[in-house]
């Protein structure tokens, strides 16, 4: 379709303003104050089972935990919870929740309200898989897998409305940026119970933070609204806030030198053939990120099921060409899992680019030259232009160092997840975003019993290694059990296989947005975002 000059893929510029103005719906709607692209369409926003960055942006605008995240360093600070005591011994935490915090129907937030929300998490039908992270709490991973009935046993617990108490079964410094995260925001227990998986679908929706959904149109945009009984209202800047979804980037590039689009979000956004001009641009921001782009192994498959196998091929890929040709945008090639920009640590050596070592290795598997190598598949998703080229440069790779032959296979993105997540793959392309500021939020991934592993691997020794540093008081003992932990994953295990850290890349105009803060973990709160007084 052609309207007017402007042609963006196989979409028109005109054609998707109208679909933003509502003329694709049959009616004219208020234009919102901000409207912003922020990735794929979100698979759910129900905090219990949300796993990517896009569907986390617009949950943690919609609901709140017992703390946020601060919007200019995005460290834990207040919440729901206005404050907090912690046991000498680190074990116990016991929030207040604020008597002003209420829901968007005004009905009052309590403390049963948090027990509510994180039982559910913790409930094995839930399948949440982010419950991982509460098994710091005391009786938490037993009820989850099974091992125990009795929810009471959980390290959960109401004192009164306004107290909510939880039991550590080891300290954990990063406790209260867990309780930040989207995941793990307070849940409408009526709405849940009266509507079941629908519980989003029937309005109003009650939320617990500072705006409301007004409206979700697949493929079209999320609408969300100020929520005047937000805690914090008085310092939400916005009425109206406009989220689209958009997978192109030469799409999100057009909606946005048209000015239909003030933000977007996600370097995967910004088009790759024009990367080097763009960054040069005062509206185009990097800045450095908490994220690592790699690759997963389906260990459960042969040949994938051979460590030898998974080091050949991480060692027959030049992920410096990689970042150079393809990515172009200040990343870092790498050979470890853990970015290298957490205070106090520092990763262990990885497998380096080593071809003649690769081919000796898939050799020794029984497969010399790649000989009798069955022909292996690499899935990827359609969520940007640099996904394919690098499965392709992969393609090349494998097959003239190992003499591999890989079929391609690219999927949708909720069809994507939903094959990894089944194990319905050989390899595939990944990527981890940093929850908080601790290398747990990337060591803890693969756990055997973490629904976010996906690989299939499991290794009691890294379990345990990850268990003992979870409870060791002294850092650089600590620092030493994660060093060992991560050098099974990369070194020996190898269900997975690093290319790249993260440069993180947003484009808006600071002259006219204002309440955006560069920080490690891209988190920015919608509430704190306002245009700027021209």
């Amino acid at each position: 379709m052609r309207i007017g000059a402007v042609r963006i893929g196989e979409i028109s510029v005109c054609w998707v303003v109208a679909v933003f103005l509502g003329l694709g719906c049959g009616r004219l709607e208020d234009p919102a104050d901000l409207v912003i692209i922020n990735g794929p369409e979100p698979e759910s926003l129900d905090p219990a089972m949300i796993t990517s960055q896009a569907d986390g942006r617009v949950v943690l605008a919609l609901f709140e935990g017992l703390t946020r995240f601060n919007a200019s360093s995005a460290d834990p600070e207040p919440g729901i919870a206005a404050s907090w005591d912690i046991s000498d011994d680190g074990l116990v935490y016991t929030f207040d929740i604020r008597p002003e915090a209420a829901w968007s129907t005004s009905e009052p937030i309590t403390a049963n309200d948090v027990l509510y929300s994180w039982r559910r998490i913790l409930e094995p039908a839930t399948a949440c898989e982010y419950a991982g992270l509460l098994f710091c709490i005391r009786n938490a991973r037993e009820y989850t897998t099974g091992h125990l009935n009795d929810p009471a046993q959980i390290g959960l617990s109401v004192l009164s409305d306004h107290e909510f108490r939880v039991e550590l079964a080891q300290p954990t410094a990063y406790f209260l940026d867990i309780c930040a995260l989207p995941n793990f925001a307070v849940v409408p227990r009526r709405a849940i119970e009266q509507s079941g998986d629908r519980w989003l679908m029937k309005q109003p929706v009650p939320t617990s933070g500072a705006y409301s959904l007004d409206s979700w149109r697949l493929n079209d945009r999320i609408r969300l609204r100020r929520n005047p009984h937000y805690w914090d209202a008085a310092n939400t800047r916005l009425d109206r806030v406009d989220l689209l979804p958009c997978s192109n980037a030469n799409t999100a590039l057009n909606l946005y030198e048209t000015g239909a689009v003030d933000i977007v979000w996600d370097k995967e956004l910004a088009p790759s053939e024009l990367i080097d001009l763009l960054v040069t641009r005062p509206d185009f921001h990097r800045f450095d990120t908490l994220g690592t782009y790699f690759i997963r192994l389906n260990v459960t498959r042969v040949p994938f099921d051979d460590a030898r196998v998974r080091q050949a091929l991480a060692m027959a890929i030049d992920k410096k060409l990689i970042v150079g040709k393809i990515t172009r945008g200040g990343e870092r090639a790498t050979d470890q899992f853990v970015p290298p920009i957490l205070p106090g640590y520092h990763s262990p050596p990885g497998l380096e680019y080593d071809p003649e070592k690769a081919r000796e290795l898939l050799a020794e598997a029984g497969f010399p030259g790649g000989l009798d190598f069955p022909p292996m598949e690499y899935m990827y998703n359609n969520t940007g232009k640099n996904h394919e080229r690098i499965a392709v440069e992969l393609q090349a790779m494998w097959g003239r160092e190992l003499g591999v032959s890989v079929n391609l296979r690219k999927l949708e993105s909720k069809v994507y997840l939903r094959a990894q997540a089944l194990l319905e793959y050989h390899a595939c392309r990944s990527s981890w975003i940093g929850d908080y500021s601790d290398p747990n939020t990337f060591l803890e991934v693969f756990l055997s019993d973490s629904g976010n592993n996906r690989t299939g691997w499991k290794d009691l020794r890294y379990d345990k290694l990850l268990r003992q540093a979870n409870g060791e008081p002294d850092p650089a003992r600590r620092e030493e059990l994660l060093r060992s932990a991560e050098s099974i994953l990369i070194q020996e295990g190898v269900p997975i296989i690093p290319l790249y850290i993260y440069s993180g890349l947003e484009y808006y105009d600071g002259t006219k947005i204002g309440g955006i803060h560069s920080n490690s973990r891209g988190e920015h709160p919608l509430r704190a975002i306002h245009r700027l007084q021209q």
